[in-house]
């Protein structure tokens, strides 16, 4: 990252890591997530400065705008840092429920933010990096971008809001990007909602450098391009048909029987869905339905509800580990099939946790309803 004529590092940031990085360049305050080996996985560091930040400049009248970037060349954010769960969750996982509680209400304030928010959803962008992204107000893809909620591919569910983003979605195609975990380019991202400008990544610093004293709708407006076609918008036809319903086998058996346009695209999505932790599987798909009837903050504590029953779990665990700890790319879940996990083992996910639960909304000069001044 090549900092701009005229910048300042703001001094919340000068006591905390080099993992992330805050700066003023003219009016816009720029945050850059600075882990690019580990394509800037969020640590509960990060999110805690980032938190911090996001709330110092919401009444500093010198930042009319906020960025959020990533440094590197391989992508915003590829999500939480989940090494760091897995080690954790040896050892009782409660450094991961404090992680989530100051993440999750950092996604909340960025939905609601009084100042314009872009993020620059370069590259890869999963996870975790959606809920830095997509919940703001000026949410600028390129042709990089790699984007995606892969979470049953882990034996967990979508979260940061993941689930109320993608079940407001059009048709299913929400419900088949969750239960897939598939990569979206930016078509894709654009048509399910998740972004709003196509931008070529080599205008990226350009547009950035007009940020500095310019409105983000001139901005934008100025360095913006056709974006591709999304794939998903062509499917339509069996995506809907096929993931209508609310039982994750009838799912599976509808995109195995399609023989309509797009039979082998879904027949791979079947094998794909029948490959990922069956129990991730039926609480995302519950979860997506839930979430569609939920304000973001209601799903941002359904998200906190089920994430601390999967830290008790067995399959969180396993998928972390055959993934990135051992890398065998062989999990074995348990209950290890769709047909053997009941309606009320899914239930127990959703159950209102003992001891009561955390307040996830931001917590800052707010209204009653937690949304900033």
């Amino acid at each position: 990252m090549t900092a701009a004529k005229g910048t300042t590092t703001d001094s919340t940031a000068e006591s905390g890591s080099a993992e992330v990085l805050f700066e003023r360049r003219g009016r816009l305050g720029v945050i850059t997530l600075n882990r690019p080996r580990a394509v800037n996985a969020l640590t509960a560091g990060m999110v805690d400065l980032l938190l911090r930040q996001l709330i110092a400049w919401t009444d500093d009248d010198g930042v009319a705008t906020v960025l959020v970037q990533g440094a590197g060349e391989r992508g915003l954010c590829a999500g939480g840092d989940i090494v760091a769960i897995y080690r954790d969750m040896l050892h009782g996982g409660n450094a991961t429920a404090d992680f989530w509680q100051t993440e999750y209400r950092m996604n909340s304030l960025i939905s609601r933010y009084p100042k314009p928010y872009v993020a620059l959803m370069d590259g890869l962008v999963l996870g975790g990096g959606v809920g830095i992204s997509a919940h703001g107000s000026v949410r600028v893809v390129t042709e990089r971008t790699r984007m995606g909620m892969p979470e049953t591919t882990i034996g967990f569910a979508p979260d940061v809001g993941g689930t109320f983003l993608l079940s407001h979605a059009p048709g299913e195609t929400g419900t088949h990007a969750a239960l897939t975990g598939a990569h979206l380019d930016a078509g894709d991202a654009l048509f399910l909602g998740l972004a709003d400008h196509f931008v070529p990544s080599h205008a990226l610093p350009s547009l950035v450098a007009a940020l500095e004293d310019e409105s983000p709708e001139a901005a934008v407006a100025r360095y913006s391009d056709e974006p591709p076609a999304s794939v998903l918008a062509g499917q339509r036809d069996w995506i809907d048909a096929c993931y209508a319903c609310d039982d994750a086998e009838e799912i599976v058996a509808r995109l195995l029987a399609w023989t309509g346009p797009g039979r082998e695209d879904a027949t791979e999505a079947a094998d794909t869905i029948e490959a990922k932790s069956p129990t991730s599987i039926k609480v995302t798909l519950a979860a997506l339905r839930r979430a569609a009837n939920l304000t973001l903050d209601e799903a941002l504590a359904q998200e906190y509800r089920t994430g601390i029953r999967f830290l008790s779990g067995p399959d969180f665990r396993e998928g972390i580990r055959a993934q990135v700890v051992d890398k065998d790319r062989n999990p074995q879940w348990k209950p290890a099939n769709l047909a053997e996990v009941t309606p009320m083992q899914v239930d127990r996910f959703f159950r209102p946790l003992d001891g009561g639960e955390p307040d996830l909304r931001p917590t800052t000069t707010a209204h009653d309803d937690g949304s900033p001044e």
